[in-house]
């Protein structure tokens, strides 16, 4: 009996070797709106493009010649700039309103080619970055070398709910591959591990760690590398929009991608308004209050 599972396993394997080519016909694109807007006295960016084809490698080209503004509950009035290149600027220091106070509301309202597109998101607690470490270790293995493995140390809120955005910047330069995407549901994974107002789990402070290039193994730390990580509040709905990127975008390849999920578009909270019943529109808004803590590793 194992001959044959054997065989039969070696027979489909060599079979795979065959060169295949799908037909993959473009989708009617859509539009792209990127609105993760946030609390800290820096410019705000909001990005509006269009979705390309499945091959098309090309930089997304920005769309010019909207207009966009975000109200909050407050009675605030956020004119968004354009730039003319699909970004889309708030500059604080330059208006009388803020972004600011828990449980505000905002309301973000984008105007291109006679549609309206309307989504709403409100601005969360976030807890502050207590400590962040880092920890000689040896090698482990081929996928775990010798070096600084960094951490960071924080605690959830009590009060089941609270979702978090934990993004590491290494030298400056923020962690953004697909295995860095960093996201909470209280201080766990998810709404089902019940772990609430409790440090943030082992595997989430030990996020801010990158891997290399081929995203095959750890890539540590080393003397006078610098460590900045932030904590973004995110909506429910942010987070579970995360969780399906991470879906679509954590893919190791190889056999087990026969099995995986197919791709395809993530879920918005963004709405069109058209006469035409044609409007398509993908992305996401979400407002964040962001805490931070920096540390340069020295001996």
């Amino acid at each position: 009996m194992r001959r044959i599972v054997i065989l039969i396993f070696c027979g489909f394997v060599m079979g795979c070797e065959d060169i295949v080519e799908v037909d993959v016909k473009d989708a009617p694109p859509a539009i792209v709106i990127d609105a993760w807007i946030n609390d800290k006295r820096e410019t705000q960016t909001i990005k509006i493009s269009s979705t390309q084809g499945y091959y098309d490698n090309n930089e997304p080209i920005g769309i010019p010649g909207a207009e966009v503004v975000i109200t909050d509950s407050k009675g605030g009035v956020f004119e968004f700039r354009d730039t003319f290149n699909g970004d889309y600027v708030w500059n604080p220091s330059a208006s009388n309103f803020e972004i600011e106070d828990n449980g505000t509301t905002y309301d973000l309202e984008v105007r291109l080619n006679g549609i309206t597109y309307h989504a709403a998101s409100s601005l969360n607690r976030v807890p502050e970055v207590d400590s962040i470490k880092f920890t000689f270790k040896e090698e482990q293995s081929v996928f775990q070398p010798e070096g600084y493995y960094a951490e960071f140390v924080a605690t959830d809120f009590k009060g089941s709910g609270d979702t978090y955005w934990i993004k590491a910047f290494k030298n400056g330069s923020l962690l953004n591959n697909p295995f860095d995407l960093n996201i909470a549901y209280d201080a766990g994974f998810n709404a089902g591990g019940n772990i609430d107002g409790f440090v943030f789990i082992q595997p989430i402070q030990d996020g801010v760690t990158p891997l290399n290039d081929e995203l095959d193994a750890i890539d540590p730390y080393v003397l006078g590398d610098s460590l900045y990580v932030e904590i973004h509040s995110i909506t429910n709905e942010a987070f579970y929009f995360l969780q399906e990127v991470q879906i679509q975008t954590q893919r190791d390849g190889g056999f087990d991608e026969v099995f995986a999920e197919p791709f395809q578009n993530v879920g918005t909270n963004i709405t069109a308004q058209s006469t035409n019943g044609e409007a398509k529109v993908v992305g996401f808004f979400n407002v964040s209050s962001v805490s931070g803590r920096g540390m340069k590793l020295v001996e």
